[in-house]
């Protein structure tokens, strides 16, 4: 099993910066890949940026290139997403997931879930 725990999120006004956490524990040698997601109410949980863990490709949604970096620590088995230029739009809960797939952005692509690390952004 894998467990996953997010940590990082919180208030900022627009313009700000926030750099989420995602620590892994457990069985975690067959993880592919590392994603972010988020989900504002009423809307569906989308793909934020992922990582893949063999050849570190990364993907991001269109609404955060440029302005979000993906990465991750081997040896802390965490994954970062550091959000810079933070817009009100970007307030959701954020949601670190794992996969056994290096393929798809859905939701059923990933495996594991972390508990969400609510990121709120002001005007």
């Amino acid at each position: 099993q894998v467990h996953l725990v997010e940590s990082g999120g919180g208030s900022v006004q627009a313009g700000g910066s926030l750099r989420l956490s995602c620590v892994a524990y457990g069985y975690t040698y067959m993880i592919t890949r590392m994603g972010w997601f988020c989900q504002a109410p009423g809307k569906e949980r989308e793909a934020v940026a992922t990582f893949n863990t063999g050849d570190g490709s990364t993907y991001y949604a269109d609404s955060v290139e440029g302005r979000f970096t993906i990465s991750q620590d081997n040896a802390k088995n965490t994954v970062y997403l550091q959000m810079n230029s933070l817009k009100p739009e970007d307030t959701a809960m954020y949601y670190c997931a794992a996969s056994y797939s290096s393929i798809g952005y859905e939701r059923t692509d990933f495996a594991h879930w972390g508990q969400g690390t609510q990121v709120t952004v002001s005007p």
